[in-house]
């Protein structure tokens, strides 16, 4: 593996070099910083300066609402919340897992057989789901009221790279190699707003134009993870243990993918119940709301490798605690402060007259948010030290979650905040859920820490 150490000692991941050592001396050197507080720190910090920039310049490619028709910025509310309700967390999660095991017992052979293997899988389901929108286009441009059919064929398009990119994001992510993730969430961002004002403004694309800047800006964060971690995906592969490989990463997938739902998929529902002008502010208050759980979510991002590393090598780590208080704080500062700067930010993003109507949503957003936050870091904890028992029953409330909120709104038509105010019940319901099981429920029996299945 001496292309794979040349790697790690690559000054510009100067940060992660007392990391991440040869397979070789794997099995005598820690697999965390000496001093992991200190890196832990410098590495969420910033991520957390990446993901401010990153959102920031996404925050802003919403204000090109400003110059086109409501009913296209509604579309392009549409074509997103596609690409947000595709499993991209729990994969990513699946692969960070699988690349921080494969380092930590020098099974790197395995982990590039698999990851060429899904590769190829991922995009033989994509061409399957294409023929089936190829066939009924016209139906869904039709129900998804789109105003321009290409509008659907770039957002397949940005499925394709959205169902790539966790599979390199992971790597990225798992081996802790953070200066690159950020950068990969900053330049993201830039080409994403770049790509769309070019479009908008210059060519007069509308949604499509909109949807497209998305499209540059998933592609080219994917296309610096896919670089970065050409030296474990290219290696020649090596059979891996798929029995063992799926009761590993299963549990992570529907786990992570419960949480997932519950962050995304409330716009899809208040879509099918609502027409473009009242969607309108709820998009925009989405995704400002949306950002207090991108805010908190470097340390955990950061914390999850650590401790997969961690319980691999029997080693012990106060990171969690710090997580879950340093999440609560900034969450709940987060949503205060989005409370009071909340009329000058929207002003930013739309007309003076959306101000109102925005800020109806806001409070109850951003409330809801700040439990599933907590549950966040909860469950990067309790999938990384493999204590799976808490994913059937966060899968039956995000089940219970999908069929109450249809429900309400047809007891409460014309209640758009009826939508937000049962997702923060359910989310504090998460949460509940994830404390129980993590404080507690003590494990029955201690068992060895998982080897890789690859």
């Amino acid at each position: 593996m001496s292309d794979s150490s040349n790697h790690f000692r690559n000054p510009e991941i100067h940060t992660n070099r007392l990391i991440f050592m040869s397979v070789a001396k794997a099995e005598t050197l820690p697999t965390i910083d000496h001093k992991p507080h200190a890196a832990f720190f410098r590495q969420s910090g910033w991520l957390m300066i990446a993901n401010i920039a990153g959102g920031a310049l996404t925050y802003l490619v919403h204000s090109l609402n400003k110059v086109i028709d409501p009913k296209e910025y509604s579309a392009f509310g549409v074509l997103l919340t596609v690409v947000s309700c595709l499993p991209t967390i729990p994969l990513t999660m699946v692969f960070t897992q699988q690349c921080a095991l494969a380092l930590a017992t020098g099974r790197e052979r395995q982990l590039a057989g698999l990851i060429q293997r899904v590769w190829v899988a991922m995009t033989l389901i994509w061409v399957a789901v294409m023929i089936v929108v190829f066939i009924f286009h016209k139906q869904i441009v039709t129900g998804w009221h789109l105003p321009q059919e290409a509008g659907l064929w770039v957002t397949m398009v940005v499925v394709l790279m959205s169902l790539w990119s966790p599979l390199f994001a992971g790597l990225l992510q798992g081996r802790q190699d953070f200066f690159w993730v950020g950068w990969a969430a900053i330049l993201a961002g830039a080409a994403r707003l770049g790509g769309a004002v070019i479009l908008v403004m210059g060519v007069a694309m509308g949604s499509v134009g909109m949807i497209a800047g998305a499209m540059i800006g998933i592609g080219l964060g994917a296309g610096i993870a896919l670089w970065r971690t050409r030296d474990l995906w290219t290696m020649k592969s090596e059979p891996f243990e798929i029995k063992g490989l799926l009761v590993q990463t299963l549990p992570l997938f529907f786990g992570f993918g419960a949480c997932q739902f519950m962050f995304s998929s409330d716009t899809m529902f208040a879509t099918a119940y609502f027409d473009g002008d009242q969607m309108k502010p709820y998009v925009v208050a989405g995704t400002l709301s949306r950002a207090l759980l991108w805010l908190v979510m470097p340390l955990a991002a950061v914390m999850f490798p650590k401790l997969v590393h961690s319980n691999v090598k029997g080693q012990k780590s106060n990171l969690f605690g710090m997580v879950v208080i340093g999440t609560a704080v900034l969450s709940d500062v987060g949503a205060l402060g989005l409370w009071i700067t909340g009329p000058m930010v929207v002003r930013i993003m739309c007309t003076p007259a959306d101000v109102p109507g925005v800020m109806a949503l806001i409070p109850w957003y951003a409330a809801a948010m700040v439990p599933l936050a907590m549950a966040n870091v909860m469950v990067n904890d309790l999938m990384a030290r493999a204590r799976f028992t808490v994913v059937p029953l966060m899968v039956l409330l995000a089940l219970v979650y999908g069929f109450t909120v249809p429900w309400v709104l047809n007891h409460h038509p014309g209640h758009i905040e009826a939508v937000l105010q049962t997702l923060g019940v359910f989310n504090l319901l998460l949460f509940l859920l994830c404390a129980w099981f993590t404080w507690g429920v003590k494990p029955e029996v201690k068992s060895p820490a998982p080897e890789a299945a690859i």
